[in-house]
């Protein structure tokens, strides 16, 4: 008997490819599309890799482009509830049984001769073979790991490349150094076609316009918009002539200034191939692209009642959490920065009076925990450590060990069986901030969990 379409379903389905772990390499990948008639082939893309600020740029391309009227497909990873957010038609995500659909399709492709793809080239491919199906005109695609031997880079010529932070993470698999990571993201780069660079520590800077100029590539190297007292951020085009845009940017944290200059240095980069996008579209696209668990504030009912504000954010790596924490201590401020007040302020929040500062964090166990606790933890601070659910979780207890080490003046510093028990343990405090941090997947379990029928 066939289990019902659900999402439950697809995820056993994938599971089956989940024992082959990470296998970087395109050989699978490119043995898979050839099998499917090269999909791949059909679709004009946006490439976007980097540590962090990816998918707030795919979030705000995917959006404008969809403003200025064209159908767009956009593939991220991972996801935080649904396999179906990760493939998206004009911001909608893929319906379960068209999911399904092409699963089979891709599945039908594989050869039992050679090696067997693993779970993200499989969705990757249905992503192809589903963009193709639905002749988007245009697709906004997030590298998964690295870039150079990811199952995303088999487009020789996309649109646009962007790479949008690089920091030390998955060094395991990218290479030990910054400049050996940069190397892997900077294989996005392709021969005559424009790449978007962001902001990158000198060391891996290097190297990624050592690539650029070996492969012809134009680079174009966004300064971060400006933003005012009243929350409106203003970016400066490259060329003197087309003047500025303002814009109201959706998301938290003022890296989100340099994330959206990003989007729209990229955007500017398909007006100039003859993308038809306007101002009004930049403007609208914007202000209403959603990227959820990420700063993110949220009031849900917890336990029967009403809870205060939370901030929720991944923080999953210590550059992510260093940003965390700039934000947390610009809104700790008695008086907060203008544009931080101005964006409270549109949010409707209200916070604590008392700035102490509660976390609720999990990790995996593949993570730099020191680092990111080096990097969130201050003396006074409370923290409950609970496990990331159905994921290689570090322990509660391993985790409070490299806390304590790391920050031994906590307030507490204390290990739970269950998110649901930290979160109950932090709530008993009505006075600090509250913040649930640490890991994506532990965030897609606490919206699974916890926001259901909010």
């Amino acid at each position: 008997m066939s289990l019902p379409l659900s999402d439950d379903a697809i995820t056993q389905r994938l599971a089956v490819y989940g024992r082959f772990g990470v296998h970087l390499g395109l050989e699978r990948i490119q043995r898979l599309l050839t099998a499917l008639e090269h999909p791949e082939w059909q679709v004009p893309i946006v490439h976007v890799a980097g540590t962090n600020g990816k998918g707030s740029v795919c979030a705000y391309l995917s959006s404008v482009l969809t403003q200025a009227s064209y159908r767009v497909g956009r593939y991220t990873s991972p996801h935080l509830v649904s396999w179906c957010e990760r493939i998206s038609l004009n911001g909608e995500p893929i319906a379960v049984v068209e999911l399904d659909r092409v699963l089979t399709e891709v599945e039908a492709a594989i050869s039992p001769e050679h090696e067997t793809p693993t779970q993200f080239e499989v969705v990757t491919a249905a992503a192809w073979l589903y963009f193709a199906q639905q002749a988007v005109d245009i697709a906004v695609i997030e590298v998964g790991l690295g870039g150079r031997l990811d199952a995303t880079n088999v487009v020789d010529k996309p649109l646009v490349t962007a790479i949008t932070s690089l920091s030390r993470e998955h060094w395991q698999r990218l290479g030990p150094t910054l400049a050996d990571i940069a190397g892997e993201k900077a294989g996005i780069l392709k021969p005559q076609r424009p790449a978007v660079i962001g902001p990158l520590p000198p060391e891996a800077e290097t190297v990624v316009l050592a690539r650029a100029a070996a492969v012809d590539c134009p680079v174009i190297r966004p300064e971060p918009s400006q933003i005012n007292e009243q929350g409106l951020a203003t970016y400066n085009f490259s060329v003197t002539s087309r003047g500025s845009i303002q814009y109201r940017v959706p998301f938290a944290g003022v890296h989100q200034l340099t994330n959206s200059a990003i989007a729209i240095a990229a955007l500017q980069a398909l007006r100039d191939q003859g993308w038809q996008i306007t101002d009004q579209a930049i403007q609208t696209g914007i202000a209403q692209a959603r990227w959820p668990g990420r700063l993110q504030w949220l009031t849900w009912s917890f336990q029967g009642e009403q809870s205060p504000p939370w901030l929720i954010d991944g923080a999953h790596n210590t550059a992510a959490a260093t940003v965390l924490r700039a934000y947390v201590d610009d809104i700790s401020q008695l008086h907060p920065p203008p544009a931080i007040a101005a964006e409270l302020k549109q949010q409707g929040l209200t916070l604590p009076l008392a700035r102490e500062v509660t976390w609720v964090m999990g990790m995996l166990s593949t993570k730099d925990h020191a680092d990111v606790f080096a990097a969130l933890l201050r003396p006074g601070d409370r923290l409950h450590l609970v496990p990331v659910p159905d994921h290689d979780s570090m322990t509660p207890m391993a985790l409070q060990a490299i806390a304590l080490k790391v920050c031994p003046d906590l307030a507490t510093c204390n290990p739970y069986e269950t998110l649901e028990q930290g979160m109950t343990a932090a709530s008993t405090d009505p006075t600090s901030l509250k913040i649930l941090c640490g890991s994506l997947y532990l965030v897609g379990y606490f919206f699974q969990t916890q926001l259901q029928g909010e």
